[in-house]
């Protein structure tokens, strides 16, 4: 069944049409809308064990006013996190068939990519996942097309990856978010009504081997060439370690382009016979992207995009919260081709919608879907102190009680709670955001970090913007040389004292260690948290560390997790980690370090 009050697939033009209509329609009246959500939600899953027990057994959800139903469900329903309702989705993992947290049994698992706190988590799957995934892209493609008219029977390069999927205990079948979508008969509607067709065939997308994908999806986008519209990922850093790859792999690419032969590195037999299928020798081809390729290698492969796929009219990936440090480098291979924020959203539900694809990612507001789950908004506020060197508590935050997505205020900043289709009532999903205005009824947030992404050692409390920004004002100082930041991750060090941060880079180039001293400076008086400003003038914070790792350690840590079943598609560098497998990995790869005087005496 399609997604409840969603119309139905029509003709292209048409479809947009219908489907942006239907969006206003909810938007305006989104605080009505909501409430309605929240009713077909507890009226579908009524009888599950999860909601019997807040609601009572001998509840007639027909007998109250949606209204009537929201304020006893806001009532009576305490806010969960994961680790509450972790016992009863393990149960379902475990083959539990009964009524655990929906009415009708849940047969799919996904899973985060664990790379917040080092070790993934299940989240129940069900068909509205799919559907609900389906119908945002459809949504934001409608608003895109507005303003970037692509062709009809063009391509898309999509940097898209497929993980594998596995049995639980119970014999569920789990797997990451992605992974289920592309396996699902809303992605192949997708591929099959869309105005573009994805370069690459399905057994690229689901190989398994993100390094054998990745060369299959550049050779097939150098084989459409003319024919790309746009170049997508879910990601950011999917498309960025793509290009860094193709500056390495375009000589071998070209050889496979002049011959019709495919590389002896590509193994996997099913994406070998499929790739094998579309490819004949094309020499002029093959010399062209040559000629390309030798005049983008000496100007540092500034604009390889424009100058590769030059139809493109834009690039499409999530690039807020923990992508924003790839921005740099993504803009350096798109030259004039416009970034597009994809839309918001998590394993557990999707949030919000990006209607003005003209924003820069560092100005995205995205706004909320009433009908893809029921939300709320816990308020957050800075604690006030006495003065600035009384510090009171060691939270930043002071939280008010819950607010209805109508109720929230601009400006004010929150942290998201969903009730989903899919079983989760009432679930703190951790993320901070800031309401940026509305449109009509429904509010625009603007995403600030997550809330559990912390650097502290005592009283000091750096969420990940604030790292990010530490790492931007340091890294600032490399533009005196040619060297680049390739990526970065932090630890606070609690085992030796005073305990001190930790953060690791890793440089493309060369640096003078007078620099990397400067830019160790730099990032520790950065930090303008008070807890921490007044820890490091009493010393009971120690100097920050910078660590300078080799080459290649950030593409073990990606592979350490696409190991242990993370699709690449879902991959994001932790910013903040304990997990010792990959501090061992860092410490193992660190070939430099240096300590900050920015508090010398």
């Amino acid at each position: 069944m399609p997604v409840e009050g969603a119309p139905a697939m029509a003709a292209e033009d048409a479809g947009d049409r219908d489907i942006v209509e239907w969006f206003e329609a909810a938007a305006e009246t989104a605080g009505a809308v909501q409430s309605q959500t929240l009713h077909r939600i507890v009226e579908s899953n009524l009888g599950s064990e999860y909601l019997r027990r807040w609601l009572g057994g001998d509840l007639r959800v027909h007998d109250l006013s949606p209204a009537e139903l929201e304020s006893l469900f806001t009532s009576a329903v305490p806010l969960a996190s994961h680790a509450d309702l972790e016992p009863y989705i393990q149960r379902i993992a475990h083959g539990d068939a009964s009524p655990v947290l929906t009415q009708q049994p849940i047969t799919m698992l996904s899973l985060s990519s664990g790379t917040t706190d080092g070790r993934p988590k299940y989240v129940p799957f069900t068909r509205f996942s799919s559907q609900s995934t389906l119908q945002i892209f459809r949504l934001a493609a409608a608003y895109r097309s507005r303003v970037f008219p692509i062709r009809s029977g063009g391509r898309i390069l999509e940097f898209i990856y497929s993980s594998k999927q596995f049995q639980t205990k119970g014999g569920l079948m789990a797997g990451t978010a992605t992974t289920h979508y592309f396996a699902s008969q809303e992605f192949e509607t997708k591929q099959r009504t869309t105005k573009c067709f994805t370069c690459s065939p399905f057994e690229v997308i689901s190989a398994g081997d993100y390094k054998q994908s990745t060369y299959c999806h550049l050779l097939f986008g150098l084989l459409f060439h003319n024919e790309v519209e746009f170049v997508a990922s879910t990601f950011a850093y999917s498309i960025v370690q793509a290009l860094t790859a193709f500056e390495d792999l375009w000589e071998e690419l070209c050889e496979d382009i002049r011959q019709g032969t495919l590389s002896s590195n590509i193994t996997l037999p099913t994406m070998r016979k499929a790739v094998l299928e579309h490819l004949m020798p094309n020499p002029s081809l093959a010399s062209k992207i040559e000629r390309d390729c030798e005049e983008l290698r000496s100007s540092g492969w500034c604009g390889l995009i424009p100058h590769l796929w030059p139809n493109a009219k834009y690039i499409y990936s999530i690039m807020t919260g923990s992508m924003q440090p790839y921005l740099r480098k993504l803009r350096h291979y798109a030259g004039e081709v416009p970034l597009v924020c994809a839309e918001y959203g998590s394993t557990e539900s999707w949030i919000g919608v990006n209607l003005e694809p003209l924003n820069p990612p560092e100005r995205v507001a995205f706004t909320v879907i009433p009908t893809f789950s029921y939300f709320e908004f816990i308020p957050l506020y800075k604690q006030q102190k006495q003065d600035s060197s009384t510090l009171v508590t060691p939270d930043d935050f002071v939280e008010g009680q819950p607010v209805p997505l109508c109720k929230v205020s601009v400006g004010q900043q929150y942290e998201i709670v969903l009730t989903t289709f899919t079983g989760l009532y009432r679930y703190r999903l951790g993320d901070v955001v800031e309401v940026a205005g509305f449109y009509k009824g429904a509010p625009q947030l603007t995403f600030v970090c997550r809330r559990k992404l912390i650097l502290t050692v005592n009283i000091d409390k750096n969420t990940e913007r604030d790292l990010q920004l530490a790492v931007e004002k340091g890294s600032g100082l490399l533009s005196r040389t040619k060297a680049e930041l390739v990526d970065f991750t932090s630890h606070a060090d609690v085992a030796h004292h005073p305990g001190h941060y930790i953060i690791y880079w890793e440089i493309k180039g060369e640096v003078e260690e007078g620099v990397l001293r400067e830019c160790c400076r730099e990032m520790d008086a950065a930090f303008v948290d008070q807890g921490y400003v007044v820890s490091r003038k009493t010393s009971s914070i120690g100097p920050l560390e910078l660590r300078i790792v080799e080459t290649g350690t950030f593409r073990k840590i990606m592979e350490h997790f696409i190991g242990n079943g993370t699709a690449m598609s879902q991959f994001k560098t932790p910013r903040c980690t304990t997990n010792q497998v990959l501090l061992s990995i860092l410490d193992c790869c660190t070939v430099k370090s240096f300590r900050s005087t920015a508090y010398a005496p």
